[in-house]
């Protein structure tokens, strides 16, 4: 009677024993010397990488989401690397929708990793390696293609009025004037308001309606909370609901698609407005002998995205409301109705558990004060004329 004893185990499985699951300097430098020592093991590590990105898909993640917390968590390095071992996996994956796609072709820019000898390269990769060998778990998006036959509704191209909204708010944050900034910001908010009202008497008209759906927002480090309660503000004024997850640094946002790419377009311009007011009213500070930086920026931050909600929540009512009473082509109040319902159950949906939480570190007076004057001259409530826009 013969046996066969089992092969003993390769470069790879080796390394990843000792580095991947103890989590120390000693482990990771053994496991690097053993990949570094075996050029032959390279292709089957590369291998693994892929194997480790499409898992965490399985588990909800998207491309912009790995980015950010490997960007988060590491350093720039690994960030060029775990590009490349998306955009090395999307051939074998399967069909995605044209978010996915978009986040893909973000990617592409992505420079390639710098040269560097074996052993700095296998501690990067197993460093990499450890962080998506511990990717928790995240709320599927549940982000389908079209398919033509099984009832799915097309996506329609992006409307030329989103297309305005963009020239708007990137002139917004270009100009060095506030009046001008105000100005555009408010155009912009009421072109969006206007537009979810049209997409959404559209969908009512249409045979098979839309659902809501998600994205997902970076939340970035710091004064994460502050950005977090902007972004809750611009969402809630957008017919959409934002729910922050602190601890990886993204907020997850519900809504019809029209309304999220509004969301986006909005947070990111508002976001870009208050850092530069924010830099200017802080050098007019120390040129008051005033040194307290960090307490000074999350006050700023603060006021202005408190304030900011209350500009965008009343620019939203007025919208509706003038829509309401000028509009003949449909029910419009139910029809909004019906959406914030669907978006709400959606929500309770992905979300069945959410705490709330308080704004901490609000202490510096000037800040607050800097800020809600900031947000003020950024009020979204009027609706001045722009010649050509």
């Amino acid at each position: 009677m013969t046996s066969s004893k089992p092969s003993p185990p390769g470069t790879v499985e080796r390394a990843f024993r000792a580095a991947l699951y103890a989590d120390t300097d000693t482990s990771l430098d053994t496991g690097a010397s053993l990949l570094a020592a075996d050029p032959a093991a390279d292709a089957e590590l590369a291998r693994h990488g892929e194997e480790f990105v499409a898992s965490a898909w399985r588990r909800g993640w998207q491309p912009a989401d790995l980015v950010r917390l490997v960007r988060r968590e590491l350093d720039d390095v690994h960030v060029r690397l775990v590009s490349a071992l998306i955009s090395a996996q999307a051939p074998n994956d399967r069909a995605r929708g044209r978010r996915w796609t978009e986040q893909l072709t973000d990617l592409a820019v992505t420079p390639a990793p710098p040269r560097a000898d074996r052993f700095t390269h296998a501690t990067t990769v197993l460093e990499l390696y450890r962080l998506l060998l511990g990717l928790p778990t995240l709320e599927s998006l549940d982000e389908q293609p079209a398919v033509a036959g099984e009832g799915a509704r097309p996506e329609r191209p992006e409307s030329r009025m989103l297309t305005r909204i963009r020239a708007l708010l990137a002139k917004a944050e270009a100009t060095g004037f506030p009046e001008e900034a105000e100005a555009l910001s408010a155009k912009a908010q009421e072109l969006m308001a206007r537009h979810s009202i049209d997409e959404a008497l559209l969908a009512a008209g249409a045979p098979a309606g839309d659902a809501p759906r998600a994205r997902r927002l970076g939340v970035d480090a710091p004064y994460e909370e502050a950005k977090a309660v902007l972004l809750h503000a611009v969402a809630d004024a957008n017919r959409c609901r934002a729910v922050w997850n602190e601890a990886l640094g993204f907020s997850t946002v519900v809504g019809f698609e029209p309304d999220l790419e509004a969301v986006e377009l909005l947070y990111t311009s508002l976001l870009v407005q208050a850092t530069t007011a924010m830099t200017k009213a802080e050098a007019a500070q120390r040129a008051k002998g005033r040194n307290r930086t960090k307490t000074f920026r999350q006050s700023f931050l603060a006021a202005y995205a408190h304030k900011m909600g209350t500009r965008l929540a009343a620019t939203a009512a007025a919208e509706t409301a003038d829509a309401a009473a000028t509009r003949t082509t449909g029910p419009l109040l139910p029809v909004l109705a019906t959406r914030d319902l669907a978006v709400t159950a959606h929500l309770d949906q992905m979300f069945p558990t959410t705490t709330t939480t308080r704004l901490r570190g609000v202490t510096d007076e000037a800040g607050w004060t800097e800020g809600t004057a900031a947000a003020d001259r950024a009020a979204l409530h009027t609706r001045p004329h722009l010649p050509g826009a």
